[in-house]
C-alpha cells in the first residue's frame, strides 16, 4: 500500500469530479451498447466508480425498466447515456426526470438547446462530448454540467484527434465545468498525468469489458485477452460522398466485410435502387447489429469486437471493484514516485 501522503494527493486531485459525480473516485465508466447494462453498471458505482447505463436503441419503455433494475442493484451514483440522434430523445429524457437519474450523457452529436434544457428543468447534471474547445465553449454555454473529450484511442466510434492532443488543448481552456478524459486510459498512471494537467477525472470503457460483472460472451472477452494494442484499428471509409464516423474495433473478418458492404449499398445508390440518405443509414447501421452478433452470441469473427488501443492492459477476467482499486492504486504509486519524501507504509 501507498503511503497516506499520496491518498491525500490524488483525492486533491479528484476532488471535484469526485463531488460532481458522487462518487468514491472519479472514475466513469464509458457507455457501450450491449455492455453497460444493469449488471456492469451497478458494479461500477458500487466499486466507487461512476456507471452510465448505455440507451443506444432502447425505446422508453425498456430504458425505464433498466434504469429500475439498476436502481435494484446500487443505492450509489450512476448516469444515463441517450444518444441524441434518437427519434424518441424527449421521451427518454422524461423517463430519467420521471425515474430521478442524477446525471445525464448527451452523446452522439451536439444536443440541441431544449434538450439540455429539459434535463436541468428535471434536476438533472447534463454531461455531453466535446471534440474540439470551439465545440465545449458552445456546450458550457447551452448549459452543460460537465464536458467529457473522448481521443481516438478509444473504442467504438471514434473522432480523429488523439488523447493527449484534445487534453493539451481543451484543459486549459475549459474551467467552469468539471473535465473528464477518455480514449486509451488503462493504467492508474494515466489517470494521474490527466488529472495533473486539470482534468476533474477520467472515463475509462475498454478496461471494464472484461469485468466478471459484464455480461459479454466469453469469447468477447477472450478476445480482449489476446489482443495488442494494434489489432484494435479503425474501420476504412470507401467513398468519401458517403462519410462514416470510423469505428475502433479488433480486426476481423466483420472490418473487412464492413469495406465490401459500404461498397454494395454505394453501388445500388449509384443503380438508382435507394437515396442518397437511405445508403448513408444502412451504412452507418452496419455496426449495430455486428457489435451485438460479438457481445451477446459470441461471434468475434463475423462481429464487431468493439476495442479502444488500451485493450492490449487487459489480460484477465477481474471483478469490478478490484478493477477500480488496482487503477486507485497505481495512481498512488504513481504520485508516490513523484513525490519522493512520501513513504510506503
Amino acid at each position: 500500500m501507498v503511503g497516506s501522503t499520496a491518498a491525500a494527493r490524488l483525492d486533491q486531485l479528484w476532488r471535484r469530479g469526485r463531488e460532481f459525480l458522487g462518487t468514491r473516485t472519479a472514475i466513469m465508466g464509458g457507455a457501450m451498447s450491449w455492455i453497460s447494462e444493469r449488471h456492469l453498471v451497478a458494479a461500477i458505482s458500487n466499486g466507487g466508480g461512476f456507471g452510465v447505463l448505455a440507451c443506444g436503441s432502447m425505446p422508453p419503455a425498456l430504458l425505464a425498466a433498466e434504469i429500475e433494475a439498476t436502481q435494484a442493484l446500487t443505492d450509489k451514483p450512476f448516469g444515463v447515456n441517450l444518444i441524441t440522434m434518437h427519434p424518441e430523445l424527449p421521451e427518454l429524457i422524461e423517463v430519467c426526470g420521471r425515474l430521478k437519474v442524477g446525471h445525464v450523457v448527451l452523446a452522439g452529436g451536439l444536443p440541441t438547446q431544449p434538450s439540455v434544457t429539459r434535463v436541468r428543468e428535471l434536476g438533472a447534471k447534463v454531461i455531453c462530448f466535446a471534440p474540439t474547445v470551439v465545440f465545449a465553449k458552445k456546450l458550457v454555454r447551452m448549459g452543460a454540467d460537465a464536458i467529457v473529450i473522448e481521443g481516438t484511442e478509444a473504442g467504438g466510434h471514434i473522432g480523429p484527434v488523439a488523447t493527449s492532443v484534445l487534453a493539451q488543448e481543451i484543459l486549459p481552456e475549459i474551467r467552469d465545468v468539471p473535465v473528464f478524459v477518455a480514449g486509451g486510459i488503462g493504467r492508474g498512471d494515466a489517470i494521474v498525468s490527466y488529472l495533473e494537467m486539470g482534468a476533474a477525472g477520467v472515463q475509462l470503457g475498454t478496461r471494464f469489458v472484461c469485468a466478471s460483472e459484464c455480461v459479454a460472451h466469453e469469447n468477447f472477452k477472450k478476445a480482449f485477452f489476446r489482443a495488442h494494442a494494434r489489432d484494435a484499428m479503425p474501420s476504412v471509409q470507401v467513398d468519401p460522398n458517403f462519410p462514416v464516423i470510423p469505428v475502433r474495433a479488433l480486426a476481423n473478418k466483420a472490418t473487412r466485410r464492413f469495406m465490401e458492404f459500404q461498397q454494395e449499398v454505394i453501388g445500388r445508390f449509384r443503380a438508382g435502387a435507394i437515396d442518397q440518405k437511405s445508403a448513408q443509414l444502412e451504412i452507418e447501421h452496419f455496426w449495430a447489429g455486428a457489435l451485438k452478433r460479438a457481445v451477446i452470441d459470441g461471434d468475434v469473427e463475423n462481429g464487431s469486437v468493439m476495442a479502444g488501443q488500451s485493450v492490449g492492459m487487459v489480460s484477465r477476467e477481474q471483478p469490478t471493484a478490484e478493477i477500480i482499486a488496482e487503477l486507485v492504486e497505481q495512481a498512488r504509486t504513481a504520485l508516490a514516485a513523484r513525490l519522493p519524501h512520501l513513504e510506503a507504509v
